[in-house]
Formats: structure tokens, sequence, C-alpha cells
């Protein structure tokens, strides 16, 4: 008998096909800032549209340049102490082939990393819906620069880096419940704990102003969370990223659902706010944990996600703390939710073997799952509030009371997001009103 011969394991080579697919997602990523601009720009008042639409924005830009300085070496680069990465060759994306390889994958470095970017840059966006009609932009603008630098950076290395401690431990965190939303829910609390309420909390109406436009930045955010969920799995040839695909539209739907049902039976009615608002709750639940259930389990996640979350949009107002556009409510409680019941529902059929409780695997990864959640949660909230109590002592976090009376719109950026001068009475006419407005407002804070 002759003797076997083994063969060295093929070497991945270049897909079309995937890396076409990639930045496809990447692009899909993309469109998701733009998406939340307009998700949150349609919850605030008329006199504060502009400023968030920047807030997101101007993540686009200085995200995009810390990644490319150094922020794709932290978090992807050779790991040190589990804790964070680091490659010199990466620094500026110097000394990187146009066809070299991801490893292990089948698209280039460059893909990986453009993709990776577009998490990067919504991360600290989704942060904004908690500060709105308060924050100077200018201290919104560095709080990114540093948050990105000593969160975002390090925690995307903890899960999903090579080395990182919750990578190693075998959290799953499929596209970000960990990194992404419950990193940017807990920023969120720790630095609205730190600056305060706005002028006319649980006083004065905050209603959004415009529900279509939320309703359009949702649409969007559901249309760009394909491409952040699918294209998690770097490829498309073994039927994962379909079965995330799929299970992000499942959990979403039944998510929707169940927030407008629980609306209906605890206030009497079915609110766009509500289905808007159900939607993006079951995209960040399944978020985590789509590659690893079932379509039925994506069914449990949406709808577990979509009445806690709208429970939890509550706890503001019991509590006292003022999130404004419910980036708590949603993201945080939405991740933690869909990160934890990955130790119940996960199949032990999607991404891996592993399978949770109600699938014969015990709690084992229910107990991994949990070291990932809080210790990110601890993390961010901690560092996140101590950045702002840092910058809030010493270039100042909020705008003037009178400016956020007025308008930080007209304050911050000197424009207004509606120009009615040309309708039915012209520019002295609304400056009129408006200046009736801030007067009538003024009143109330006296009052």
């Amino acid at each position: 008998m002759a003797p076997a011969i083994t063969l060295a394991a093929e070497a991945p080579k270049l897909s079309a096909a995937n890396t076409g697919f990639m930045l496809i997602c990447s692009a899909l990523v993309m469109l998701m800032t733009p998406g939340l601009a307009f998700f949150y720009g349609g919850m605030v008042r008329v006199k504060s549209t502009l400023n968030m639409l920047m807030m997101s924005f101007i993540s686009l830009g200085i995200v995009t340049i810390l990644w490319v300085l150094y922020g794709f070496s932290m978090a992807f680069g050779t790991d040190s102490g589990s804790l964070i990465g680091w490659n010199s060759d990466w620094v500026g994306l110097s000394n990187i082939g146009l066809t070299q390889l991801w490893d292990g994958y089948t698209i280039p470095i460059f893909v990986f990393l453009v993709f990776q970017l577009m998490f990067a840059i919504i991360t600290p966006a989704l942060i904004s819906g908690a500060l709105a009609d308060r924050v100077k932009f200018s201290a919104w603008a560095l709080f990114i620069t540093l948050w990105a630098t000593v969160v975002y950076f390090p925690v995307a290395h903890w899960v999903w880096g090579a080395g990182g401690w919750a990578f190693e431990l075998g959290v799953i965190d499929f596209a970000g419940g960990t990194a992404v939303h419950i990193n940017a829910g807990a920023a969120a609390l720790g630095v609205i704990l730190v600056i305060g309420k706005r002028v006319g909390f649980k006083r004065d109406p905050m209603r959004p102003h415009s529900l279509p436009l939320v309703m359009f930045g949702a649409g969007l955010l559901w249309f760009g969370w394909f491409g952040f969920n699918a294209g998690s799995w770097l490829g498309n040839d073994d039927g994962v990223g379909a079965l995330m695909f799929v299970n992000t539209q499942v959990a979403t739907a039944a998510a929707m659902l169940a927030w407008l049902a629980y609306e209906k039976i605890r206030h009497g009615a079915f609110t766009t706010l509500g289905a808007a608002s159900g939607a993006v709750a079951g995209l960040v639940a399944i978020t985590p944990a789509g590659g690893a259930v079932s379509p039925l389990g994506a069914i449990a996640v949406g709808v577990i996600a979509g009445v806690l979350c709208a429970m939890a949009v509550g706890l503001k107002y019991k509590f006292g703390y003022d999130d404004s556009l419910d980036v708590v409510g949603v993201h945080l409680v939405g991740g933690v939710v869909g990160s934890l019941l990955i130790g119940f529902f996960a199949s032990g059929h999607g991404q891996s073997d592993v399978a949770g409780l109600f699938y014969g695997g015990g709690l084992t990864q229910f107990w991994k799952q949990c070291a990932g959640v809080f210790a990110v949660l601890a993390y961010s909230l901690i560092v996140s509030a101590l950045l702002a109590f840092i910058l809030d002592k010493t270039i100042g976090m909020r705008v003037p009371e009178d400016d956020e009376i007025a308008g930080i719109d007209q304050a911050e950026h000197a424009e207004t997001a509606y120009d009615f001068s040309g309708a039915g009475g012209g520019a002295a006419k609304t400056a009129g009103v408006a200046a009736a407005v801030a007067g009538a407002e003024s009143k109330k804070v006296d009052a």
C-alpha cells in the first residue's frame, strides 16, 4: 500500500464575488449613519433639527480620519494583553497590498477595514440621540475623538480582534450587540448623568417635529441593517450570511408588532413613533444573535426585545435621567436582551455548534454572554462619564441656557432647518412668530 500523502490546506484565494458583496454591504452600513441622522432629526423639536443631523454627520468625518491614522491598528492589529491591538504597518493604512487578504478569508484587507470603519462611524453617532438640544457642537466633536480612541477601538478588539479577551472566551456577538449597541447605550447613560437634563424636561412638551422624517430614517436604517448584519460573516459561501439576513427581517417585524401591541394595551393607540422604535429595537436585538438562532428563535428575540424596550423607554421619567431620544431604552436594553438571549436560543446549527439552554446546551454560553455584556457596559459607562466630566469642567459641554431655549440650530450652526419666509407673510412674519415662541418658552422657564 502506498504511503498516505497529506496535502496542505489550500490557501484562500481572493473571491471577486465575496469582495463585491462586502463592498456593497459596506456602502449599506455607511447609509445607516445618514438614516440615523434623519431618524433622530425627526424626533427632536424643530429648533434642534440641524444640530441633530450634524451630530451624526460629523462622525463620518472624524472617525474616518482616526480609523486611517490608528483606529484600525488599535482594533484589529496584533493583540497585546487581550486588551488592545497594534500593527505599525497599518498606521496610515500603509504597507497593505491591494490584493492582500484578510487572514482566513477571501476578501482584501482594504475591504475588511472599510466595512469595519462604517461600524466605527455609526457607534458614536448613536450616542448623540441621548444628548439632543443641549451640547456644544465643538465639545461633541472632541468627545467623539476621545471616545472612539479610548472606548470604541479597544472594545472592538475585545469582541472581534484575534486575541481579544471576549473573542477568546467565546462571547458571541455576530454584528455588534456589545461592541456597538451596549457600548453606545452605556456611553449615552454615562454622559447624560454628567451633563444633566434639558431645560423644561418633564414640564414642556418635547414631541417629534416630523414623524414622516422619523419613518424615513427608520426605513433607511432597516435597509442598511441587512448589510450591517449579513455582511458581518465576511462572505457568502456557506449560508450563514443568508440566515442572518432572514433573521434580521424576521426579528425586526416581530419587535415592531410587539411594541405596537404593548403600546395599544398600555396607552390605547398604535403610533408611528412606536412602529419606528419597535423596528429599531428588533434590529438592535438580533444584531448579536442572528447567526446563532433559528428564524423561530428570531421571532422570540424580536418579541421579547420589542416589549422590554417599549417598557424601558419610560424609565427615564421614573428615574429622572434625560435620555432625549431613548438611546438607553432601545440600544442599551435591546443590546443586552439580544446578547443574553443567545444563551437560551442558540440552536447549534448556525454560525457554530454552540447550543443554548433551550437546545440542550445548558447555561454555559449564557454566562459567557453575561461576562461580555456587563464588562462592556461597565467600561463604557464609567469611561464615557469621565470623558464628559473632564470636557464639561474644561471647555464646557452644554450651550448656554438662553441658546438652548431659543434653539441650538441658530446658536451653533447659524441656520434653521426650515425657511418659511416665502410662505404667506414673508420673513418679518416668520421672525415675529419665532420671537413669540422663544418668548413663550422663556416665560415658562422663568415661571
